[in-house]
């Protein structure tokens, strides 16, 4: 046999061999199904879910006053008087006559929805405006920083305790739009910042020269980039906005018609829990207010993973 033709089929083989040994791609193998991401999804999902299917399986008129016998603890426990729980009231009740598993099922989707209306507000406030000072410039650029930068001088809490003190009776969307009113200098400074960086970007340079207006640069071209940022500062500012609400609510300026987290604290402390030895009083909304920030903290932490690849190639 002669030497050269084994030498020249030899590659031959292996280039008819190498398409085996390709993977077959992988739907799921997405950044967007990080773990992280999963996990507060999963956390923030269970809360907020529970308020809708929650009243399908429990009783939720017992969440209000006079419902139940009062001061009962949860099930497996005794309170000061002796009394042990009931498995009618597993969670315990107050010394309202409230049942706080309902509380519970009414006043954590009340919190979330709290912080991610003001969120919500607050981002969609901060992509008109970031968009608009980085990408247009001059002194419309000058009137939308000095504007933010005077707003984060202020002191939201304290503006927000005198201005809920105010009012008659707050609602919930009242409350959103007072903590939102506070809540866009920040994310429009950081969207701001990105859009400086992008404007002079190969692709919106193309986009520019085939004629694209100002608002299909920026909202067409630019805005799709920057989603998993914009996600995670709406998630950062949903954060902010739940603790806020929280602070105002154990203030006792929080809504009075519906259940809340934080409004059971205060109710909590009025009702002297702490002297009382009731600890399922308050100890119930603050897990349910702890799981809460985790959920959003690794929903954070899970939208970092999917803008920036560094972070992904680390938790491999």
């Amino acid at each position: 046999m002669d030497p050269k033709l084994t030498t020249t089929e030899a590659p031959d083989t292996e280039v008819a061999e190498a398409p085996k040994t390709m993977g077959r791609f992988n739907r799921w193998d997405t950044p967007w199904l990080n773990p992280k991401m999963i996990s507060g999804v999963t956390i923030i999902l269970v809360l907020f879910l529970a308020g809708i299917v929650g009243p399908l399986f429990y009783d939720t008129d017992l969440g209000f006053a006079r419902a139940a016998p009062r001061n009962l603890p949860p099930v497996g426990f005794v309170n000061w008087r002796g009394e042990p729980g009931v498995p009618e009231h597993p969670l315990g009740t107050d010394n309202l006559g409230r049942d706080l598993l309902a509380v519970a099922i009414l006043g954590a989707p009340t919190t979330f929805i709290i912080g991610a209306m003001a969120a919500t507000i607050g981002i969609l406030i901060g992509i008109v405006l970031g968009f608009s000072a980085g990408f247009l410039g001059g002194w419309v650029d000058d009137a939308i920083r000095l504007i933010a930068d005077v707003t984060l001088t202020i002191p939201a809490l304290m503006v927000l305790i005198v201005l809920q003190s105010v009012l008659d009776r707050v609602e919930i969307t009242t409350m959103a739009i007072l903590i939102a009113a506070f809540a866009w200098p920040r994310a429009t400074r950081q969207i701001r910042s990105q859009v400086l960086s992008m404007r002079e970007s190969g692709y919106v340079q193309m986009a520019r020269l085939s004629g694209a207006s100002n608002f299909d640069l920026m909202f067409k071209e630019m805005l799709p980039n920057l989603i998993p940022y914009i996600f995670a500062s709406f998630i950062a500012g949903a954060t902010g906005a739940i603790l806020t609400a929280v602070g105002l609510e154990t203030l006792g300026l929080g809504p009075t018609r519906v259940s809340t987290l934080g409004g059971t604290i205060y109710d909590a402390y009025v009702g002297t829990a702490l002297s009382l030895n009731m600890w399922w009083w308050w100890g119930l909304p603050t897990v349910l207010l702890s799981f809460m920030f985790i959920g959003l903290l690794l929903i954070n932490l899970g939208f970092d993973e999917i803008s920036n690849p560094r972070l992904r190639r680390a938790s491999k």
